[in-house]
């Protein structure tokens, strides 16, 4: 039967910008004190072929840590390894305030992308994304402040994080640069992105899908309910002809969508970071592929 396309090693984040690896690696779990373990963590990422990191400066708030710890951290390894960056494509993402929850006003904008830049220890980042849209700010008035940090060399681009596609359509309407990227949560048990309209917007947009929580938020790996396992299963299949992990083949079956997402991988194991990899192993036939999403809407397709 024949297979899918395999998805490349490494693509463009955006039409004329850095070349990517097609997995990322996330920091939503990346804390502690230690910046040697923290080092370890980054390079175990980049010798699995990472280059894309992921963070945002909500990441390590309430997790033994206080808002923008993530960040902070990283910045300590970039500082403590001199040429580490230049090996490695940084996004990062604001507008999320405990409390609030959302900020996207220019004046707000305009100091997150400032106070990110600061704990990152950094004076440009390759793509800078807004995490969750704000209902109370108009586009126009996040459009002026975006422009204004890529025209001062802080971003190299512009992103969304959870935006709806009518979301991105009202900002990209009033904002002269292109929105590059969106990150919504997808995974083989989180599937609304491919009928929802944010897949076929990334495509006709050429926009980078960064699919957020790819294992279920970590049920993929212990499944409690009759349709997680029925997905597990599929994947297992799959997995066990090329003999790889569930998580792997979930890694792969996402990337053979043809909007070509980029799946962020949140594990903070040396051993499992180190399998990443494993992710280009499985070929996908249409067969295969279409029994996934089966067990995950828990119906036939017609």
């Amino acid at each position: 039967m024949t297979q899918l396309d395999a998805p490349p090693h490494s693509r463009a984040l955006y039409p004329g910008g850095p070349l990517v690896s097609s997995l990322a690696w996330g920091m939503w779990r990346f804390k502690g004190q230690d910046v040697s373990q923290a080092r370890s963590r980054v390079q175990a990422a980049l010798d699995a072929g990472v280059t894309l990191f992921d963070t945002a400066d909500i990441y390590g708030f309430g997790d033994g840590g206080g808002f923008g710890a993530a960040e902070a951290l990283f910045g300590e390894v970039l500082a403590s390894t001199p040429g580490l960056v230049a090996k490695m494509v940084i996004a990062t993402k604001g507008g999320i305030i405990p409390g609030v929850p959302y900020d996207s006003s220019a004046t707000y904008l305009t100091s997150a992308i400032d106070a990110s830049l600061t704990r990152l220890r950094l004076d440009h980042v390759a793509l800078w994304q807004i995490h969750r849209p704000d209902i109370l700010t108009h586009p126009a008035e996040i459009a002026r402040a975006l422009e204004a940090a890529h025209a001062s060399g802080k971003i190299g681009a512009v992103g969304v994080s959870n935006f709806t596609p009518a979301q991105v359509e009202a900002l990209a309407a009033f904002l002269s640069l292109p929105v590059v990227s969106c990150q919504p949560e997808f995974s083989p048990l989180a599937i609304s992105p491919i009928s929802d309209g944010v897949l076929d917007q990334a495509i006709r947009r050429d926009m980078a899908v960064l699919a957020w929580s790819p294992l279920g938020g970590g049920r993929l790996a212990a499944p409690t309910t009759p349709r997680e396992s029925a997905v597990v299963g599929a994947l297992q299949s799959v997995a066990d002809r090329f003999a790889v992990s569930v998580s792997a083949a979930a890694y792969s079956w996402i990337m053979a969508h043809p909007a070509r997402p980029i799946p962020i991988v949140g594990t903070q194991s040396l051993d499992r970071i180190a399998e990443i990899p494993e992710a280009y192993t499985p070929r996908w036939t249409r067969a295969d592929w279409y029994a996934v999403l089966e067990a995950a809407m828990g119906a036939r397709l017609p």
